[in-house]
């Protein structure tokens, strides 16, 4: 599998990832997962400390503690743990610099290569959030990279502005286009990656079950999509399709090529092999220039663009 550098970094990962949020608690299951798909070619591996209340960093860590210098791990921090499994949002330098500690002994490991902000406010002490993440790339490599998983341009712009951060983690797909206009040049230009997460697939309404999955939601859509102008959009997606593509095939491909993204972790829906295997397949279909550029005009019909 193709391997792309990681912002201006020294990272180059995999242009499939695998998010590791949905591998369950059963311990044999996600180490099949995990296996296959570092046997595929995926190198990037994206957990996080929240996951399971912990518990996947541990499932990931002992999974990879025989290979991990193979691998690109990322993991996340942010969300402040309590004993009774509720959480709150603490992107304090205090908590960032305890937590690391926790996240390193569950991962069984020395150093993570890529620690993300797990979200974001503008009302956050960003200062003191980014202090933390350097001092801890100082320190002795404790983290190599830091980046920022968000949806909010704001906050985004906060961190291109004041941090070195090499990536950030963000919702994007032909469904979910918000960041094309402003916040994917605004990266371009700075060389920071975008690494798209599950929203690639627009929670199933971009892959093989596309109708069926749509039709399921009854009269609800999916951001300002109405149910009628998804499922028109998705028979328009299907007609650009030749008999060896697929839908799946398509959004990681748009996401990759369009929206200028490094690695896409729609393998964090992977709770099984074949979802695994269907994505790596996905992958290795190929799109005209004409195709990629039919789904951005069939896409500029819905209603968000109508109401921008």
């Amino acid at each position: 599998m193709r391997k792309v550098q990681l912002g201006d970094s020294n990272l180059y990962v995999s242009e499939l990832a695998l998010g590791c949020m949905s591998l369950g608690t059963e311990r044999k299951q996600a180490n099949y997962i995990i296996d296959q798909a570092l046997d595929y070619g995926i190198n990037y591996l994206d957990t996080a400390d929240l996951y399971d209340q912990g518990r996947n960093e541990e499932i990931v860590g002992e999974a990879i503690k025989k290979r991990r210098n193979d691998i690109v791990l990322a993991t996340k921090v942010g969300n402040h743990l309590k004993e009774d499994g509720s959480w709150y949002w603490d992107p304090s330098k205090a908590y960032i610099k305890s937590q690391v500690k926790s996240s390193l002994k569950r991962l069984q490991t020395d150093h993570i290569d890529l620690y993300q902000l797990h979200g974001g406010t503008i009302e956050d002490p960003i200062d003191e959030t980014i202090e933390a993440f350097e001092e801890l790339v100082e320190e002795g490599g404790v983290i190599r990279y830091y980046g920022i998983s968000s949806i909010r341009p704001n906050v985004i712009k906060q961190f291109v502005n004041k941090a070195s951060i090499q990536s950030v983690m963000m919702q994007y797909s032909i469904f979910d286009r918000r960041a094309e206009e402003e916040i994917l040049p605004l990266l371009q230009k700075q060389k920071i990656s975008v690494v798209t997460r599950g929203g690639s697939l627009a929670k199933g309404m971009l892959t093989k079950d596309a109708l069926s999955i749509t039709q399921a939601k009854a009269q609800k859509g999916y951001l300002d999509y109405r149910q009628d102008e998804l499922l028109s959009t998705i028979k328009q997606l299907i007609d650009l399709l030749n008999s060896d593509q697929t839908l799946t095939g398509l959004a990681i491909q748009y996401a990759l090529q369009n929206g200028g993204a490094v690695s896409s972790i729609v393998a964090g829906g992977a709770s099984s092999s074949t979802q695994l295997s269907e994505n790596v397949k996905a992958l290795e279909q190929s799109f005209t220039t004409a195709q990629l550029e039919q789904v951005a005009h069939i896409a500029k019909q819905n209603k968000y663009e109508k109401h921008r």
